[in-house]
C-alpha cells in the first residue's frame, strides 16, 4: 500500500528495500532480481545508506515489508510494492494492473502479504520444501539441449529398429507391400475424383516412389538426421524432416506401425520443432533461449500419456484393475515378456496387489505434480521415470519407455543438469539463464506459438474429458480440429491395458510337405520353445513378433495380414523368412502351412528347476486350417 510518504531525494532508479537478515525475503528478491534485471536496483534495509539518504522512511516500516522507492520520490510497501516492482518487467505488468482496478483482490493480496510477512519462518521452511535454494525463474539452456539430444537418440533407434526389417514387412515381396498399398489407393483416389486431399489422407512420401530401395532410403535418411540432431547441428530443420520421414513410414506401415509408441514419438517430435533453436551450427553461448509455452506443452503431452494410463484402466470396468489382481496376470500374458519378467511373475499375490495400487498412484497421482513447485515437479518426474525403468526391466515395450524418461527430463531445469556438467561450461548456462529472463525472445514468433498453445491444449482437454464421456456442445469445433489432424498422428490419445488379458494364446506356425508331418516356424524374440529363456529385446521392436500377440487376441479372419504372412511362407518369401529365428524348410517352402493355438504359462520356480523349462504350454485349438498355394491364380486356398 502507498503510505503518503515521499522521499526529498528519490533514487536514480526505482530501489526495493527488503530485510536482509530474513533468509525468506533473500530467497524471493533473487528472483525478483532476475525478473527485472537493471530496471529496479535492491538494497538490504541494513545498509547504512537506507537511514542516511531516506530518513523520511521510518526504520521499523523495513522490519514488517518491502518498500519500494520510485524515481518520483513515492513509496510502496507490502503487496503494492512487490507488484510494481513486477510491472517494471513488461510481461508482468498485469498483477499491478489487477490490484489497481480491483480493490478487493488489492484487499486480498494485501492480507496474504500480512499473512506471510508475520509468520516468515514457516514460508521460509515451506519454500525450500518445495522450491530448494533457488527461487530465480529457471532457464532450461542445457535442459532443452539434453532433451532434443535424447530425442535424437530415440529417433535413430526407431528408424534403425524398422530398416532392419522393412523389407520383410511392407517390401515388394513383405508381408504387407507398400508398392501395392499405394497404387490401390492411388486408384481408388482418381475413382473417388480425390486431386490434392489425397496427400493429406494418407500423408506419406510414398506418393513419389513405394519401391523397396526408396523405403530403406527414408530409413536411412531418419537414422543420418538423428545422428545430426544428436550432434545438434540445424536441430529445427533436423526435426522437421525427422517428423515428415517418420509419419511417411507410420503412413504405409499400416498394421506394423500403428502402435501408440509410433503415435507418441510423432507427437513429441512435432512439438519439439517449436522448442529447437533455429541455428546450423552448435553455438551454446548464442543460443536463443527455449519457449516456456512450448516446453510446457510438452508437460502437459507427459501429463495426458501417463494420466490416461492410469484413468482407461479403471473406467475400462476390467475386474482384475479394480480387485487389484491385474499383475497378477501382466508378467506372463504381455507381448515380450523378459526374463526378469518371470521372475516378478512369481512374486506372491499381496506383493502384485500392492504393486498395482502403487502403479495407480504413479499413474493417477504424480502427474499433478508436474504442475506442482519445482521439488514436488523433480519428485513427481522421479516416480514417472522409476515407473518407467520398472516397466522396461519386466517387459519389452521397445522405445516407448525411453521415450517417456526423455519426456520427464523437461521437468528439470538447469540448475539441476548443470551440476552434472563440467565447471568450465556452467558460466555459459548462468550467461544464458541471465538472457532468457531479460531477453524472452522464441525461435518462433508469437503470432505461431500462441495459436499452437491454444490449439494443442483444447485437443488435449478434449481428449481426457472424453475418457470419461463428457461430451458438451461447446467441444464440437475441438472435436473436428481434433479429426482434421488424424491422418498426420500429431495429437493423439494414450492408455496401455485398458483390459488385462489374463490368458496368454500363443500362435504357433507350422508348415509340411505331407499334411501329415508338422514343422514350427520359431519366431525370433515371442515365446516359442518353451525351454528359451524370454530375453531382452528393446528398445528394438520386432514388429512381426508383436503382432503375432495382437493376432492371438482374435482369429485369422480378423487380421489379413496374417493371412498375407503365411502366403509369403508357402512361397519361401527370403525377405519374410529372414523375420524369423528359425526357418524348418531352408531348402524349399513347404506345401502346406498352418497355425495353432497353444496356451502358454509361466513355469513355477519348481518346475524350472526339474525341467529347465521358462513356458509351460498346452494345445487349445486352430487358429488356421492347413492352407496351400493354388498354382493356377497365386491365391492360398484351404486344402
Amino acid at each position: 500500500m502507498q503510505g503518503g510518504i515521499r522521499v526529498a531525494i528519490p533514487p536514480a532508479r526505482p530501489l526495493l528495500v527488503f530485510d536482509g537478515d530474513c533468509h525468506f525475503c533473500t530467497l524471493w528478491v533473487r528472483r525478483w532480481q532476475q525478473m527485472t534485471g537493471d530496471s529496479v536496483d535492491y538494497l538490504p534495509a541494513q545498509d547504512p545508506h537506507i537511514a542516511t539518504q531516506f530518513p523520511e522512511i521510518p526504520g521499523r516500516q523495513f522490519d514488517t515489508a518491502v518498500v519500494l522507492i520510485e524515481t518520483d520520490g513515492r513509496v510502496f510497501s507490502g503487496a503494492k510494492a512487490v507488484f510494481r516492482t513486477w510491472a517494471h518487467n513488461t510481461n508482468w505488468q498485469w498483477p499491478s494492473r489487477g490490484y489497481e482496478k480491483l480493490p478487493p483482490l488489492a484487499r486480498f493480496a494485501e492480507w496474504v502479504y500480512r499473512l506471510v510477512s508475520e509468520h516468515r519462518p514457516l514460508f521460509s521452511r515451506l519454500t525450500r520444501w518445495f522450491w530448494g535454494c533457488h527461487l530465480e525463474p529457471p532457464a532450461y539452456f542445457f535442459t532443452r539441449r539434453f532433451f532434443l539430444r535424447s530425442l535424437g537418440v530415440i529417433y535413430l533407434i526407431a528408424f534403425a529398429s524398422l530398416w532392419t526389417q522393412i523389407t520383410g514387412l511392407i517390401g515388394h515381396n513383405g508381408i504387407l507391400p507398400a508398392d501395392q498399398f499405394m497404387s490401390g489407393a492411388s486408384q481408388q483416389c482418381d475413382r473417388q475424383g480425390l486431386g490434392l486431399d489425397r496427400y493429406y489422407l494418407l500423408p506419406t512420401l510414398c506418393w513419389a516412389n513405394a519401391s523397396d530401395g526408396f523405403l530403406h532410403f527414408q530409413c536411412a535418411a531418419g537414422s543420418v538426421l538423428a545422428l545430426l540432431l544428436i550432434f545438434n547441428l540445424a536441430p529445427a530443420l533436423c526435426l522437421v524432416l525427422l517428423w515428415l520421414f517418420y509419419l511417411s513410414l507410420v503412413t504405409v506401415g499400416r498394421d506394423f506401425l500403428g502402435f501408440q509408441w509410433d503415435n507418441l514419438l510423432l507427437e513429441t517430435g512435432f512439438l519439439a520443432i517449436f522448442l529447437a533453436p533455429w541455428q546450423w551450427l552448435p553455438r551454446a553461448a548464442h543460443a536463443t533461449p527455449p519457449s516456456r509455452i512450448v516446453l510446457w506443452l510438452l508437460r502437459l503431452l507427459l501429463f495426458k500419456l501417463m494420466f490416461s494410463s492410469g484413468c482407461v484402466k479403471l473406467l475400462s470396468g476390467d475386474p482384475t484393475w479394480h480387485d487389484l489382481t491385474a499383475l497378477t496376470f501382466h508378467y506372463q500374458t504381455q507381448p515380450l515378456p523378459t526374463w526378469i519378467g518371470w521372475y516378478a511373475g512369481q512374486l506372491p499375490v499381496w506383493f502384485q496387489k500392492t504393486s498395482c495400487l502403487v502403479m495407480f498412484a504413479v499413474e493417477l497421482g504424480t502427474p499433478f505434480l508436474i504442475f506442482a513447485p519445482r521439488r514436488l515437479r523433480f519428485c513427481g518426474g522421479a516416480a514417472i521415470a522409476l515407473f518407467q525403468i520398472l516397466i522396461l526391466l519386466t517387459g519389452n515395450y521397445t522405445f516407448f519407455n525411453w521415450l517417456t524418461l526423455v519426456l520427464c527430463v523437461l521437468l528439470l531445469d538447469d540448475f539441476v543438469l548443470m551440476k552434472l556438467m563440467p565447471s568450465r561450461f556452467r558460466h555459459v548456462l548462468t550467461l544464458n539463464a541471465q538472457r532468457s529472463t531479460l531477453n524472452p525472445s522464441h525461435c518462433w514468433p508469437r503470432p505461431v506459438i500462441g495459436p499452437l498453445a491454444l490449439v494443442v491444449t483444447l485437443i488435449y482437454v478434449f481428449q481426457t474429458a472424453l475418457l470419461f464421456g463428457v461430451r458438451p456442445v461447446w467441444f464440437l469445433p475441438v472435436a473436428v480440429v481434433d479429426a482434421w489432424f488424424g491422418p498426420l498422428r500429431t495429437f493423439n490419445s494414450y492408455g496401455l491395458f485398458a483390459v488385462m488379458t489374463t490368458e496368454r494364446r500363443e500362435i504357433v506356425v507350422e508348415g509340411s510337405n505331407d499334411g501329415t508331418n508338422w514343422l514350427a516356424y520359431e519366431f525370433k524374440y515371442k515365446p516359442g520353445d518353451v525351454n528359451r529363456r524370454p530375453t531382452f529385446v528393446a528398445p528394438h521392436q520386432p514388429r512381426l513378433d508383436w503382432q503375432m500377440w495382437f493376432a492371438a487376441l482374435g482369429d485369422a479372419r480378423q487380421n489379413p495380414w496374417f493371412m498375407n504372412f503365411c502366403e509369403r511362407l508357402l512361397q519361401g518369401s527370403p525377405e519374410v523368412q529372414a523375420l524369423l529365428r528359425k526357418n524348418p524348410f531352408p531348402g524349399h517352402p513347404p506345401r502346406y502351412v498352418r497355425a495353432e493355438f497353444y496356451d502358454y504359462r509361466f513355469t513355477n520356480l519348481a518346475e524350472r528347476q526339474a525341467t529347465g523349462a521358462w513356458w509351460k504350454r498346452e494345445l487349445t485349438g486352430e487358429y488356421l486350417p492347413p492352407i496351400s498355394l493354388n498354382a493356377q491364380a497365386g491365391n492360398s486356398r484351404t486344402d
